[in-house]
């Protein structure tokens, strides 16, 4: 392989992991954490209000994590109880101190 064959190779880290937004209450403005649930999602009412109905649950993934904290302010702004959270990393134990599989 000739000077002019080079082929160069770059390894992209990400500073920012994807983040996950959590609803785990509503709180008493159900229908109101419906409708925003829906506006974040893009789900559609049924899909929302099942969604709302078992919380604590996963709403939405692999956000920046500005993206995760608007998720999140909506949602408090609505009344619901909500966070966001890093996402674990393959491979990596997760946050509640699993150990990974062997």
């Amino acid at each position: 392989m000739s000077d002019e064959d080079t082929t160069e190779y770059y390894m992209l880290i990400c500073d920012d992991p994807s983040h996950e937004v959590v609803l785990i209450d509503c709180g008493p403005r159900a229908m109101d954490v419906i409708r925003a649930v829906r506006k974040v999602t893009g789900l559609s009412l049924w899909h929302s209000r099942e969604l709302v109905r078992r919380a604590p649950s996963t709403l939405v993934d692999g956000l920046s994590a500005y993206g995760a904290q608007s998720v999140v302010a909506v949602l408090r702004s609505v009344g619901a109880r909500a966070e966001w959270r890093q996402e674990p990393q393959p491979g990596m134990p997760s946050q509640q101190g699993d150990a990974p599989a062997r």
